[in-house]
């Protein structure tokens, strides 16, 4: 078992199948921080030639509830690193960029930019208490995570459109 970043990010590999765990329970927030851990543990994997697909996974009730917008420290509110001229799309860009084939095995909650990190792997597998909202429409900002381009490719474009206009919240 390997262990990414400094949220913490632990590939374990077996059997061909690197299990890439976000572990920041219980709604594993994202931040610029998260983002990273998980494109550093992607290329470690595409790196490897031992696994041949990615299981991403969250510990706790919520697959990624969104961003952390109550957090303590303001670096983990922000789209751009204060220590660095790393930003939150630079680490989208790894994440999309993995040679890997991967599933977002989706538990609990994806709102938000954890619905965007749901879209990023190749296919999503949800269980019946999952739940996804692109709610940025709700919040009065424009959706991220590259959604404009990977939700229309997932659920067509009609639905994509009601979704990121609406927010509305839909089930697995």
């Amino acid at each position: 078992m390997e262990t990414f970043g400094e949220i913490t990010v632990e590939v374990d590999t077996a059997n061909h199948v690197a299990l890439v765990e976000i572990h920041r329970p219980p709604n594993n927030f994202f931040s610029l921080e998260m983002l990273a851990s998980l494109a550093d543990a992607f290329d470690a994997v595409d790196a490897n030639n031992g696994a041949r697909c990615i299981v991403l996974a969250g510990e706790g009730k919520n697959f990624c509830a969104g961003a952390e917008f109550k957090a303590k420290d303001p670096q983990l509110t922000s789209a751009r690193s204060t220590k660095s001229d790393r930003h939150i799309y630079d680490e989208a860009f790894r994440l999309f960029s993995c040679k890997t084939p991967s599933v977002a095995a989706v538990v609990g909650a994806a709102i938000g930019g954890g619905l965007g990190l749901a879209c990023m792997p190749d296919f999503r597998v949800g269980g019946p208490g999952s739940r996804f909202s692109a709610n940025f429409a709700q919040l009065g900002f424009h959706h991220g995570f590259g959604l404009s381009a990977s939700l229309p490719a997932i659920v067509g474009n009609q639905v994509a459109l009601d979704l990121l206009y609406t927010g509305r919240r839909i089930n697995g």
